[in-house]
């Protein structure tokens, strides 16, 4: 089965903001006509599980309005500066939300967060050998960042939240397993960081 048959013949622009634009497209259907589809352009973003050497993962803890609530996080944000490397992102992420760097970084996994409306793709890193920021160079937090939680946790422990519905946030609860599950393999799962794109 192919996506030929789901042809773009039209789009009307509803909304342009800074990370995302709404739109309505005009898709052909395999069944002949075409069908309206209102779509989330979204800029996508990068996320990090950072690994400690105790095998404690670093989780934020912070407000996100849409949903009214404190969610369990990674380290994470938008894929906002033109040409800049996704694992770069990645790691100025980590060390604007937990203040740390990593000496070791790898692809964990890739996703759609929410395909049935959104174009938002995520790609998660796995950062090892983690090091603190000195205090003296550390971003200063805005917003809801400025009441961040950074706390430390079990990987185990972490998943075993995941799996009792304490921790919601898609990009976590994917890195959270996948970074179990590369674990319990011994690694062997991860991809390079300048993996291509998939699709």
């Amino acid at each position: 089965m192919n996506g030929r048959q789901y042809e773009l013949r039209g789009r009307t622009e509803r909304y342009t903001g800074r990370v995302f634009q709404v739109v309505t497209d005009e898709v052909t259907m395999p069944g002949g006509g075409t069908a309206a589809r209102d779509v989330v352009r979204h800029v996508g973003a990068v996320a990090v599980v950072a690994l400690d050497d105790a095998g404690r993962v670093v989780l934020v803890r912070q407000y996100r309005h849409p949903v009214g609530s404190y969610l369990w996080e990674l380290p994470a944000g938008l894929r906002d500066v033109d040409g800049e490397d996704l694992a770069a992102a990645a790691l100025r992420e980590l060390a604007e939300e937990a203040d740390l760097t990593a000496g070791r970084v790898d692809l964990l996994v890739d996703l759609h967060s929410s395909p049935g409306f959104s174009t938002e793709r995520v790609r998660i890193f796995l950062a090892r050998d983690l090091v603190e920021v000195p205090a003296g160079q550390r971003h200063e937090r805005h917003d809801e960042e400025a009441d961040m939680q950074v706390v430390r946790v079990d990987l185990d422990e972490a998943v075993a939240r995941t799996l009792a519905g304490e921790i919601t946030n898609a990009s976590c609860v994917a890195g959270l397993l996948a970074a179990a599950r590369a674990r319990d393999a011994g690694w062997a799962p991860l991809r390079p960081a300048d993996s291509p794109l998939p699709g």
